[in-house]
């Protein structure tokens, strides 16, 4: 993965003058909408109760946005909404997603005002192919979460958010979604890299097919969250334990710049070279074939 910066900022220019050409913005840090990503009114984070979800909540507090909190433990729920002032909390598992249908209804019939939906909610398990024996049970629970639960919940709402002006989709994808160096997690890898996938895909069709609705991903680096629950050593991504992982705080310092300026693909920390990388690599073919659709 060596490489110099001076590379990735020739990369980084070169992409932005297709880009530009091609009017499709797949750009991580300098290729920006016209508009910022902050102007809807009220949004619902999955897996709110914790971690990303939690200090995203905060932030857009911060900015008078109206937030809703879900996630699938009522007692962690309650205790953030009340601790950061989120105006209402659903509990909600996502990986049942037979539930999302109620789901969006009550969601929708509660605060008709909605207009941004964060696929924040995942699940890492460490996984070996040739030891565990309950692999694939572990497996469907982990696509379940990780792609079913985002893309149900995307197109449950779309109908209701495409009445709204201001409409905002995120997806909190993964860096291990465009490099899956994070070799106990072969599972994990494949669902980020299917929401990197889809987030473009869906962004590409929105915009040909003339809708509103904005898509965001956030690709997260290491953030020290309790994500690694699982593992044996669960503390293995706090800054402890590793120097280059990102506090909540830090991560959400990036993000929020680049939120408002606009930015489409949002790589905070090491993973913003990652992505250079392979936008650089195979953002200007993605473009044409967008541009021919």
């Amino acid at each position: 993965m060596a490489c110099s910066r001076r590379h990735f900022k020739t990369q980084r220019s070169r992409l932005i003058l297709h880009q530009n050409q091609y009017h499709f913005n797949l750009r991580v840090d300098t290729m920006t909408t016209s508009t910022d990503n902050l102007r809807f009114t009220c949004a619902v984070i999955t897996g709110g109760g914790g971690g990303i979800g939690k200090v995203m909540a905060q932030h857009f507090i911060s900015k008078g946005k109206k937030v809703i909190i879900a996630g699938r433990t009522e007692s962690k729920l309650q205790e953030t909404a009340k601790e950061i002032g989120a105006a209402d909390y659903y509990v909600l598992d996502t990986g049942k997603v037979e539930q999302i249908p109620d789901f969006v209804k009550r969601i929708t019939k509660d605060h008709p005002e909605l207009d941004c939906l964060v696929n924040n909610a995942g699940v890492q398990r460490p996984l070996e192919i040739l030891k565990d024996d309950d692999f694939l049970l572990k497996a469907d629970q982990e696509i379940d979460i990780n792609i079913r639960g985002p893309m149900h919940l995307a197109l449950g709402l779309l109908p209701h958010l495409q009445t709204k002006e201001s409409a905002l989709i995120i997806n909190v994808s993964s860096v291990l979604g465009f490099i899956p160096f994070s070799i106990i997690n072969p599972v994990y890898n494949g669902t980020k890299a299917w929401l990197h996938f889809w987030s473009m895909n869906l962004r590409t069709q929105l915009k040909t097919g003339g809708s509103q609705v904005k898509v965001v991903e956030i690709a997260p680096p290491t953030v020290a969250t309790d994500l690694h629950r699982e593992r044996t050593d669960p503390d293995d991504n706090k800054k402890a334990n590793n120097p280059d992982a990102l506090s909540v705080d830090e991560f959400m310092e990036e993000v929020a710049k680049k939120l408002e300026d606009g930015v489409e693909t949002i790589g905070p920390g090491m993973a913003g070279e990652v992505i250079d990388r392979w936008y650089g690599a195979f953002g200007e073919q993605y473009a044409k074939a967008a541009r021919s659709k």
